[in-house]
């Protein structure tokens, strides 16, 4: 039986949301903060790390899962190798006749989940990101919060979800409309009930939406999801204000609970939780708190996701968050980075112990003329620039995208003409790349990890990545990058960039920037039990 017909489906609660909205309020209201700590005590007195079920289990690569073992029947998670702390892995999710799967799928690790925010990667068909080589990610991330909005559930359910929709034949992982939280702030407010927005369509007319979370299960089941987030409280990690903090790490545990509750299809669809906790990574500090939270929980969940950053924390910040979960985190499940997708955070999160990522900026970026490349910080190519009108190279030689073809596609010269006049292939073309880009990054990764030569892969990319080294003189001062956003590239920027003083940059030229190793980059790599410094200064 589909899972479509086995419950009736409803839209998220817009039906007269403004004259019931005290009525759901009072039937969720938020317990006292003191009442919220005492079960946590313990932990919040503790002076030790909390950290559950550390010992590896591994198991050699090739091995058939067993859904039947797995104490999650929807994902068998294999442990193949670790290289200090890197870890390559494989995620096995189960056939499904509910969306005409008739074998497992499987997803390597690491892993770079591109963003199809409706169920489509924007300006790619399906057909070629499944079938070249170069492309062919196993998984994607789509949208709970867009998708509801639009097709809508009912649509979604009347198909059997977003796989037979879109014709997706991989796996699928959604989010759980919690980030709107932040990015819609403006149109939202966020009570023990859930999270109410005005729409952002103008066809809506600001009416307005209850996202709560059970809604948001309800969604992601319609949805089909392999893996389902929850519903987590997000604060920006930039807010200043302790207590709104401490009040989403709470909420988000109970939040979890409802969740839980709410997944009709165990079988079939993963339930993934979220850390929140802010920045706050003491001892018993917020961070700490949650991953006891969810120590109690362990046995329901299957998977962890580390929340909250990439919001425009510091890198010093940031990196410390992610090395915290993961020496907490259980082994022997996946661990999840979200909304991460610099390659340089990847290579230096990974060192750290996380195994999946996604983020809109390498599609995103594409579609400005931004290209990624295997070369020095920053490691991107703006082909809109007029250095590249003459430039019959494609963008990277060994690169064997259908944009690229080793060296025998696309010229820089041709792909600087068409995105100057707004040719759609163009944008094509380059999302192409950047996808390829990473697809390529994270096979070279788990590849280092399944040799064991995390380290010296780690040693390659840094040494080319910032040419000029190690520097005392950095590690004396700040930490170089302060603002880490990764959805930052918009129209507004391309705008900027493209009417920047041409003669001012060609005046520029040459005048090579020295790129040493940033100072958060050698700490981060520090933890991860990597020197970075040894034998490069």
């Amino acid at each position: 039986m589909e899972i479509s017909r086995q419950v009736k489906r409803t839209k998220l609660s817009d039906e007269s949301i403004e004259s019931n909205t005290s009525v759901i309020h009072a039937n969720y209201p938020t317990p006292p903060i003191e009442d919220c700590r005492k079960p946590y005590a313990e932990i919040i007195a503790s002076k030790t790390r909390v950290e559950w079920d550390r010992e590896a289990k591994f198991t050699p690569v090739g091995t058939e899962p067993d859904f039947t073992s797995s104490p999650h029947p929807s994902l068998d998670f294999h442990l193949h190798a670790m290289s200090g702390h890197a870890r390559a892995s494989t995620l096995f999710f189960p056939p499904r006749p509910s969306i005409n799967r008739k074998a497992p799928v499987s997803v390597p690790t690491p892993i770079f989940m591109p963003v199809g925010t409706k169920g489509t990667i924007k300006s790619m068909s399906y057909e070629e990101l499944c079938t070249v080589k170069s492309l062919s990610p196993p998984i994607i991330l789509g949208n709970t919060y867009h998708l509801a909005l639009d097709p809508g559930t009912d649509v979604l359910d009347s198909f059997g979800g977003l796989h037979n929709f879109s014709s997706w034949p991989g796996a699928l992982l959604t989010d759980s409309g919690g980030f709107q939280m932040v990015s819609l702030l403006k149109l939202a407010e966020i009570t023990e009930a859930g999270v109410e927005f005005e729409s952002p369509y103008a066809k809506d007319n600001k009416k307005k939406i209850l996202l709560k979370p059970e809604e948001s299960i309800r969604t992601q089941n319609s949805i089909g999801a392999d893996v389902m987030m929850q519903l987590d409280d997000v604060v920006s990690s930039i807010h200043d204000g302790d207590e709104r903090f401490e009040e989403a790490t709470y909420r988000t545990l109970r939040w979890l609970d409802r969740c839980i509750e709410s997944n009709i299809n165990k079988e079939e669809q993963n339930l993934f939780a979220i850390v929140q906790g802010g920045l706050d990574v003491s001892l018993g500090g917020l961070r700490e708190v949650c991953l006891e939270g969810f120590r109690r929980r362990d046995d329901k969940i299957p998977g962890y996701a580390i929340g909250g950053l990439a919001g425009g924390e510091s890198k010093d910040d940031f990196w410390k968050v992610v090395s915290q979960c993961c020496k907490s985190l259980p082994t022997n499940k996946p661990r999840y980075l979200m909304g991460v997708g610099y390659p340089l955070d990847l290579v230096v999160c990974t060192a750290l112990g996380v195994d999946m990522y996604d983020c809109v900026y390498p599609t995103r970026t594409a579609r400005f003329g931004v290209a990624l490349v295997d070369d020095r910080s920053p490691g991107t190519m703006r082909v809109k620039s007029n250095e590249y009108s003459l430039d019959e190279r494609t963008l990277e030689p060994n690169c064997d995208c259908p944009c690229c073809k080793l060296g025998k596609g696309y010229s820089r010269s041709k792909l600087h003409m068409m995105l100057k006049s707004g040719e759609p292939l163009a944008a094509q073309l380059m999302t192409a790349h950047n996808i390829a880009y990473m697809m390529r990054l994270v096979r070279k990764m788990r590849k280092a990890i399944l040799e064991g030569k995390y380290e010296e892969f780690v040693r390659s990319y840094i040494k080319k990545f910032f040419p000029d080294g190690y520097s005392e003189e950095v590690m004396k001062g700040e930490t170089v990058v302060k603002d880490n956003r990764h959805d930052k590239v918009t129209q507004e920027d391309d705008k900027e960039e493209s009417t920047k003083d041409e003669a001012a940059k060609e005046a520029a030229k040459g005048k090579d920037e020295q790129l040493f190793i940033p100072k958060w980059v050698v700490e981060a790599l520090s933890a991860a039990d990597i020197d970075i410094t040894k034998g490069i200064k």
